[in-house]
C-alpha cells in the first residue's frame, strides 16, 4: 500500500486509530540508549514522536540528525531501543542550507527549489532504486517539512558524502536537502532505519 499511495496525506490518515503501544518503553529506551547525542534533541525526538505516535509504527529504532554539528563529525544518530545502542554516521545538508560551504548548517528551510535541508519529524518510507541507487522515501510529518515529497527528500547514497571527500577538503559536499550518506554507509542505514520508524532533523544553536 505504501508503495503504490505513499502521500503525506495518505500517511497522516493512516493508523489513526491505533493504541500507543509501548510508548513508555521507547522513551524510556531513546533517553537511556542515545549516548554521545545532544539531550535536548533526544527531547525532540521524544516529543515528535509523541505527537505522530499512530504514524510511527516501528519504533526499535529511531534516528536522530543532529545539525548542530559540522558535516565533518557523525552526526546521524542510529538509536537502537532494543540493543541500547547508538551508531553514529556522517550525513550531508543542503546546499540551500549552506551556501557558502563552510561545513555547517545555517539555516532550514522547506521552500520548494531551496536545495536546503528542513529540521522536523519524517516517517521512513519504502526502498526504492533511484539515480542515487537504493534510497528509501521520507515524509515529512511536520509544518517544517511538509514538502518533503514534493521536494523529494530522500536517504541516498552520494560520492561527495564519501570519506574521500572529507580528507581532501575537510569537510562533506553538499546535497539539494536530501539526507546523504556515504556509498559504504548506505547499507547500514537502509537496513537499520527501516519502513515506518521516526527520523528527527533539528540542531541546538549555541
Amino acid at each position: 500500500m505504501l508503495a503504490s499511495a505513499f502521500s503525506r496525506r495518505t500517511l497522516l490518515g493512516m493508523m489513526a486509530s491505533l493504541p500507543a503501544i509501548g510508548r513508555a518503553t521507547t522513551q524510556h529506551g531513546l533517553a537511556a540508549a542515545a549516548t554521545g547525542v545532544n539531550p535536548v534533541l533526544v527531547n525532540r525526538a521524544l516529543d515528535a514522536l509523541a505527537r505522530h505516535n499512530p504514524l510511527v509504527w516501528s519504533r526499535d529504532v529511531i534516528a536522530i540528525a543532529d545539525f548542530g554539528l559540522p558535516s565533518a563529525t557523525p552526526r546521524l544518530h542510529l538509536v537502537d531501543i532494543l540493543t541500547g545502542t547508538t551508531a553514529s554516521l556522517r550525513v550531508t545538508h543542503g546546499r540551500g542550507s549552506d551556501p557558502d560551504h563552510t561545513g555547517m548548517l545555517q539555516s532550514f528551510s522547506d521552500v520548494v527549489g531551496s536545495a536546503a535541508t528542513s529540521e522536523g519529524a519524517y516517517l521512513t518510507g519504502p526502498i526504492y532504486t533511484g539515480v542515487h541507487g537504493l534510497s528509501r522515501r521520507l515524509t515529512g510529518l511536520d509544518p517544517t517539512n511538509a514538502h518533503a515529497e514534493e521536494r523529494a527528500i530522500v536517504i541516498h547514497s552520494a560520492w561527495y558524502a564519501d570519506a574521500s571527500v572529507l580528507a581532501r577538503q575537510g569537510k562533506l559536499g553538499r546535497s539539494d536537502g536530501c539526507f546523504a550518506v556515504s556509498p559504504a554507509d548506505i547499507g547500514t542505514v537502509l537496513s537499520a532505519l527501516g519502513e515506518g520508524r521516526l527520523l528527527y532533523a533539528g540542531r541546538v544553536q549555541s
